[in-house]
């Protein structure tokens, strides 16, 4: 039994909190995300930014008497288990799941599975260009989808700076290279497991995996089919017409070979299987007083994890090598951040800030929290803005069914678009039109980014208004 619900203790932001002290704290908040916009001229990785912050949050926390030790205690029968103050503060479901989707994911990938399935859409396309765009659009937004958005922007870009290449149209990169990069956070709100943010605001709001797959792919279609659109008709991107040309492209896409990163056709046929029960199964735990439902998503991602693991067992430290601990590490010292701020009150000032907008009417206030997240979302890190704006709306006793929820998961992953600092994958994208001698400046991703974002954002404020 435990004395007092954990959850209770995380949401109860103490009484009579001091002005001067919700401030002192609001400004440490403030100076938090600063430095994470900032985090290339810092030269210092997100682990390192939020963890000093979280080291400071929890002295002043503990020096100032705001948070609950004696309350962190576990009685089972004659035991006594007194937890650290920061170890209930982190959502260790969040955890599980990244931790255990990173590493099937990583070990996946190395069948040459995502790989194959790349080469062969490049030799369905024949070479032709526009035909080349959109398949590899298409399999950018369900990669990012299946995925993760980095790892879908290094596959897919990859690949199309190989294809264009050798198809003699390297003038076109830079339109193929932007729209995928635009292209994986559209595919980032497919599911529920697609993207850091989706998993906060999923499990704050309730949302089940098939509802979030449900209500999520209808605008992810149109987004998708909008953006191959006006990407091909801005940067010329046209079908081949000349019989000879048709000819030469298919000749040249030809000598691709899907199997050349496959070193085990059993790795690779396992890998296949394992990635279909993985989705299946992912979905299976959202149905409601099943037992894997009580278990939870996290434990179903670590389980296929040692599935993967069980099947190189041999090399399995090097999985672990591999997988993104500066990522795990962030989280663990944000949610700790979250928490401290949740006892300053300072979440309470802003979820009071929000509740004009959050109590206009649709579509006004959902279409402006749309558009604060994706602004936020622009200049920084979206997973600290959905995480705050998750508790928030918690706080305030919004509804899970509310498009107000959306509208944050709209905002923290399409916002990504709208500089190349914005998210990772975009980032990515930048990263490799450079390798290839492109001049992008910060300016001119803006330039060329920002009405693509604009109507993806507008499509998602009509979306929100009429499906919610």
């Amino acid at each position: 039994m435990i004395a007092t619900p954990v959850s209770s203790l995380l949401l109860a932001a103490g009484p009579g909190v001091p002005f001067g002290v919700t401030a002192l704290f609001a400004a440490l908040l403030v100076a938090m995300i600063v430095c994470l916009a900032l985090e290339e001229k810092l030269q210092a990785k997100k682990s390192v930014i939020v963890g000093s912050f979280a080291v400071v949050c929890l002295l002043l926390g503990g020096w100032l008497e705001l948070l609950p030790f004696r309350d962190m205690v576990l009685h089972a029968g004659e035991l006594d288990i007194e937890f650290p103050i920061y170890i209930p503060a982190i959502d260790w479901g969040v955890m599980a799941i990244i931790l255990g989707s990173s590493l099937f994911v990583d070990i996946t990938s190395k069948s040459g599975l995502f790989t194959w399935i790349a080469i062969r859409l490049t030799k369905l396309s024949g070479g032709d260009p526009l035909r080349l765009l959109v398949f590899y659009g298409v399999m950018t937004v369900v990669f990012s989808a299946v995925l993760n958005n980095v790892t879908a922007m290094i596959i897919v870009g990859s690949l199309t700076g190989v294809s264009l290449k050798r198809l003699g149209i390297e003038d076109k990169l830079l339109g193929f290279l932007l729209i995928e990069g635009l292209l994986t956070n559209v595919g980032g709100l497919l599911t529920l497991i697609s993207s850091v943010p989706n998993i906060i605001v999923g499990r704050a709001a309730g949302i089940s995996f098939m509802t979030f797959l449900v209500k999520a792919a209808p605008y992810v279609v149109v987004a998708t089919g909008f953006t191959l659109a006006l990407g091909a008709r801005f940067f010329g991107i046209r079908r081949l017409q000349d019989a000879e040309a048709i000819a030469e492209a298919g000749q040249r896409v030809s000598g691709f070979d899907e199997n050349d990163g496959i070193d085990s056709r059993f790795a690779f046929w396992f890998g296949a299987v394992m990635l279909v029960a993985f989705i299946v199964t992912i979905a299976s735990a959202s149905i409601p007083g099943t037992l894997l439902n009580r278990l939870g998503m996290g434990y179903v991602a670590l389980s296929f994890a040692v599935v993967m693991l069980v099947r190189y067992r041999s090399v399995a430290d090097r999985f672990y090598q591999a997988l993104d601990w500066d990522l795990l590490a962030f989280f663990a010292a944000l949610f700790v951040v979250i928490n401290v701020m949740e006892h300053a009150q300072v979440l309470e000032w802003i979820g009071r800030g929000l509740r004009p907008i959050l109590l206009m009417r649709e579509p006004l206030g959902p279409g402006l929290l749309l558009l604060a997240s994706a602004a936020a979302s622009s200049v920084t890190d979206n997973i600290p803005l959905a995480a705050m704006l998750a508790h928030i709306l918690s706080a305030q006793g919004v509804a899970g069914d509310s498009s107000l929820w959306w509208s944050v998961v709209f905002g923290a992953n399409l916002g990504g678009n709208l500089t190349p600092i914005g998210s990772a994958s975009t980032l990515v994208a930048v990263t490799i039109i450079h390798k290839h001698k492109i001049p992008l400046s910060f300016a001119g991703f803006v330039k060329l980014a920002v009405p693509y974002a604009l109507a993806q954002l507008a499509l998602a404020a009509v979306y929100l208004w009429l499906a919610f």
